[in-house]
């Protein structure tokens, strides 16, 4: 047994830490197949039940609470049953949502998956329903979250950045962040799904093989090739770390001193679904290095909380316990 990251995850308790980002209300209305509609060649579904799960940035920060975090949450959410589930779900966990501001003239961003089944048939997704605005965040809004960083940002030892591009993120927020952490010697990290750039002089890293490729613009089809594009992202980023997941490769944490570490995973067990582990690998990683752990150990704990996470179905957490347990089992 490795006892350093039991180590670890005792540091993690109570870590304190924010996180700024898109958060998103995964929505699964689940249905019983009565009949064919007469009006149009469709399922009819007598809805059985509604669940809300916290998504996108929301997932970061249940993977926090569930790990031992102390977290504070901020984002802009609608005035509907999504916020409210949302903010239920993280009240629950000790989040502190008082950085949730309500703009009623625009919908909690949403992923709403309508699921089929019968007595004799599998269910199964048939649709899903995307709700979000384009338009940009009110100035009123933006001064209400701002308000809130500077309250919190004060008291916490790491920041997370989730960037789903639907806009929470704005400059005038961005700047604020990366402007008191590196005064005041803050850890951040930042997961953006499609405009990595913005954030040059962050921190932390974290994209996956995909999003790397498209932040070079080119195809990686090698070792070699994933290696340059990494220290590349590292160099013009002005980083300390970049850290890439690879599905059933692993991880590589790339690190300003030129060093180059691969983390394979830590179990080959079947994967039951990939959704939101890169959520889990982030809230790890930031615990850990608010609580002052090395970044390769830090990552290398991610990659086993991943690891969990991926063999669950759908949007989940991973407790500080299953870690505990995992490791006591298999390290």
């Amino acid at each position: 047994m490795d006892k350093s990251f039991l180590d670890i995850i005792d540091k993690m308790q109570g870590s304190e830490i924010l996180i700024l980002g898109d958060m998103i209300a995964d929505i699964y209305l689940e249905g019983t197949i009565s009949r064919i509609s007469r009006e149009a060649p469709v399922l009819v579904l007598e809805q059985a039940s509604e669940k809300v799960v916290a998504g996108g940035a929301a997932n970061v920060v249940n993977n926090a609470a569930t790990l031992g975090g102390v977290v504070h949450a901020a984002g802009l959410l609608g005035d509907d049953n999504g916020a409210d589930g949302l903010e239920g779900i993280l009240a629950a966990r000790g989040v502190d949502t008082k950085g949730f501001i309500r703009d009623k003239d625009r919908p909690t961003i949403s992923k709403t998956r309508v699921i089929a089944g019968g007595r004799t048939t599998v269910s199964q997704q048939v649709v899903r329903i995307d709700k979000e605005s384009k338009a940009p965040m009110k100035p009123e809004y933006e001064a209400k979250i701002g308000k809130y960083l500077d309250e919190v940002l004060p008291r916490v030892k790491g920041v997370v950045l989730s960037d789903y591009g639907s806009g929470t993120i704005t400059e005038g927020l961005k700047n604020q962040i990366l402007g008191y952490s590196q005064k005041n010697g803050i850890p951040v990290i930042v997961d953006s799904r499609y405009d990595i750039w913005r954030f040059k002089s962050v921190d932390y890293i974290k994209q996956n093989d995909a999003e790397l490729a498209e932040a070079v613009g080119r195809e990686l089809d090698s070792e070699a090739d994933l290696v340059a594009a990494g220290k590349e992202l590292l160099a013009k980023m002005s980083a300390k770390g970049v850290l890439i997941t690879r599905g059933e490769d692993g991880m590589t944490l790339f690190g300003a001193d030129g060093s180059v570490n691969n983390i394979p995973v830590s179990d080959k067990s079947e994967v039951f679904d990939v959704s939101g582990a890169g959520d889990t690998c982030v809230a790890t990683v930031m615990l850990a290095l608010a609580a002052g752990v090395e970044p390769l150990a830090a990552a290398t704990l991610s990659n086993i909380a991943s690891g969990i996470a991926v063999r669950k179905m759908g949007t989940s957490t991973v407790s500080a316990q299953e870690l505990r347990d995992y490791i006591m089992k298999n390290m």
